[in-house]
This record gives C-alpha cells, structure tokens and sequence, in this order.
C-alpha cells in the first residue's frame, strides 16, 4: 500500500530537504508498488509530492490536474516554502479565478525527476544511501504522466474534469490525452507542442553543457560532495530565459537602457539593464532548482515525440477520443509557435476529435501563459463552463 504523509509544520521548510521530506504533501510508494519506466526500468521504491485545493465532490467529477512547465513545482496557487513567493499561476488557479477552488478540485504534483519532493536526481537510492545523481534512470514526458496517473488512482479519482497545463505542462497535457483518454474529460495544452524541434533541443544542450562544464558538478555528484554547480546553472537559466521572451518585449522593458550608469564603462560588468536582469534571474534559480533535475527535465522534453508512439502518426495519438479539447498559443511565442499548435488541432480534427483552438494576441512570448493575459483567462472561463455543462456539472457560480 503507499503511504501518504505531511511534512511536519513545526520544521522550517526553507531548512528541509525538499528533495525528500517536501512541505507538501506525499505518497510514498514501496519497492513492491514499482513504476515502470520508458527505459525500461523498474524505479521503486518511488515518491510524488502534490498539493490540492478546493474539494472534492461527492462523485469526483470535479477533480482538475494542473501540469507544471520545466522550472515548475506543485505550489501552483500557494507559497513556495524555498522562495516564499506565491504560487506560479496564482493568476489562474483560486477562488474566484478562471480555474476556481471553489468550485473545482484542484490537483498539482511535482514532476518525475523533479527536484521538491517527487523522485529525482537529488532523492536518496535506498541502493546506496546517497542521492542518485546521474544514477537515476532518464526519464520521459510518458513517465512523468504515468506517475500522475498513480497518483490520481490513490486519490480515487476515475476521471478528470480537466487536465491543463503550458508548455511542458502543455506536453503532459497531450500525453494524458493519448495515454489515458477515458480518464480525461477535458484537455487544455497551452503554448506546447506535440514534439521538440531540434532548435528547442539545440536551447536545451546549450543550457546542460554549461551546467556540466561547472567545476562543481563532480559529475553530478556535487550534493554528497556538499558543493554546487551554481554559476552553470546560473547560465543555463538566462541562457533559457531569454527563449521565453519575445523581441518585442525585451525591447520594451530593457530597450538599450544603461544600468544605473550614465555611461558605458568599457568592461565586462553589467552595463545594461537587460544583462543584470538576466544574472538576476540566474542566481535567484539557483536558489530553488537542483542542476541535475535541470538536465533531466530537459531531457525529457527533447525526448517528447507523441507520433513516434503512435508509428510516426499524430492523429493516431487520438483515434477514437471523447476527451473536448482547447488548444491555445500566442502570436509572439517563438519557443512553442503557433504553427506547432495548429498540428496539434490538424490530427485532432483528423481523429474527429471535439476541438476548439485560439490564437491569443500577446507580445510577451512564451511566459504569456503564466502572465495576466486577459483573453487568456477569457478562453479557459468559457470552455470550462462549456464542458461542466457537457459534463452534467454545475459551473462556477451555477447552484449544484
């Protein structure tokens, strides 16, 4: 049976190990409940860390599964206890907000390999008594549902309402739909893609290379060695920062504009803006995200190619689903654009499949989706009423 636990509220979070011992909550599964990997290995004994919020309904049917992108954890609408930040998509998820926890049952877990409570590289291998490294199996975007899926089974959840996420979340999003159709209501992929082009792979090794050509990743070692590879993972993150922007909207925050100087200084320290937002933005990654959970995340998007599971064929992915779709991009994405959406919706109206899809006018890139964009919030309002009624649900702000 797996095991469910709370960390204790007593212990400062920002001093536990997250890896192991998250502030969220738990479900540990022993060495008998193993989960089967795309590489073929069995990982066991395996935990996930989630939170929820709202409540369920007496028949479960209105149980929402929130997917988070790379550099994304379960505290989708509360505090993350490492930043004290409040949640990623607080914007979105919460009463009264587009994805209502008043109304709806919400769900987010950390991801497979990731770095706050789920099983990662920073886990501890009962098989040595350190944590895994580079020891852990490589894992895929089909693992990550898969283990969501285990835990939507202890939850007693059949099926979902929705299942929605953006841009990697986009990516689980898609799996869940061809991997468990019956189980999925709804499905929301935001800013994703049914694959990773070979640019965004290109994106991704740029970023792995400087974290593994720091001195201290000790061949992703460094936590048993107690040091970390903090400076290339710094660079990893601005290096990746810069593909969730757009042109447009770097121009109009950052411009040419100088860093409180007057004037160049003919070095190398930061002379505009835009270059001490990025150091900002690395060093204050390094703070909450583990290098090699960075390098196996990644890799699991490179790996992404939902066709090749179905013989090279995406409408296949989606033969014979009931599952409603509303696939959303954005005008100014150039990381997931809007064309790799519409292939999306092309084999979903080759499968026959309920779709609706939007283009959104945004000029902030890929992080519109995480950012107050309202016709965003517009979109997901109105398909989500539109499928509680399918569903036979009260909507927000309809009497039960």
């Amino acid at each position: 049976m797996p095991t469910e636990s709370k960390h204790p509220e007593a212990l400062d979070p920002v001093k536990a190990n997250q890896a192991e011992t998250p502030s969220s909550k738990l479900v540990c599964f022993p060495a008998d409940q193993p989960l089967e990997l795309d590489s073929g290995v069995q990982l066991a004994p395996w935990q996930i860390a989630y939170e929820t919020y709202g409540t369920l309904n007496a028949d479960k049917s209105n149980a929402i599964l929130v997917c988070h992108a790379l550099t994304g954890d379960q505290y989708v609408a509360s505090t993350n206890p490492v930043t004290g930040k409040p949640g990623w998509w607080d914007l979105m998820v919460g009463p009264g907000k587009p994805i209502d926890t008043n109304h709806y049952f919400v769900v987010c877990a950390n991801v497979l390999g990731g770095c706050l409570g789920t099983t990662g590289p920073a886990s501890i291998n009962p098989e040595t008594g350190v944590p895994y490294g580079l020891d852990l199996p490589v894992i895929t975007i089909r693992d990550m549902v898969r283990a969501q899926a285990r835990l939507v089974d202890h939850l007693g959840v059949d099926t979902l309402f929705t299942v929605i996420g953006g841009s990697m979340g986009g990516m689980q999003v898609l799996q869940w739909a061809a991997s468990y159709p019956e189980r999925v209501f709804a499905a929301v992929p935001i800013a994703a893609a049914a694959r990773h082009t070979s640019q965004n792979i290109a994106f991704h090794e740029v970023g792995r290379q400087a974290i593994m050509a720091d001195p201290n990743w000790r061949g992703g070692s460094y936590i048993e060695e107690d040091v970390r590879p903090t400076k290339g993972l710094a660079v990893a993150r601005m290096a990746a920062h810069v593909t969730y922007m757009s042109d447009e909207s770097l121009h109009q925050k950052f411009g040419r504009n100088l860093q409180n100087r007057d004037r160049l200084t003919f070095g190398f320290d930061a002379d505009f803006q835009i270059e001490s937002y990025l150091r900002h933005q690395g060093m204050t990654f390094v703070d909450r995200f583990d290098a090699n959970s960075y390098l196996y995340v990644t890799r699991a998007m490179d790996y992404f190619d939902l066709a090749h599971e179905f013989g090279g064929s995406l409408p296949a992915a989606f033969a014979g689903t009931k599952t409603r779709f509303c696939v959303m991009s954005f005008t100014s994405d150039w990381l997931f654009p809007t064309s790799e959406s519409r292939s999306v919706v092309k084999a979903l109206n080759a499968a026959a499949a309920n779709v609706s899809f939007v283009e959104i006018e945004s000029d902030r890139g890929h992080d519109s989706f995480l950012l107050d964009v309202p016709e965003m919030f517009e979109t997901i309002q109105g398909f989500m009423t539109g499928a509680a009624h399918a569903r036979g649900i009260p909507a927000p702000g309809e009497a039960g």
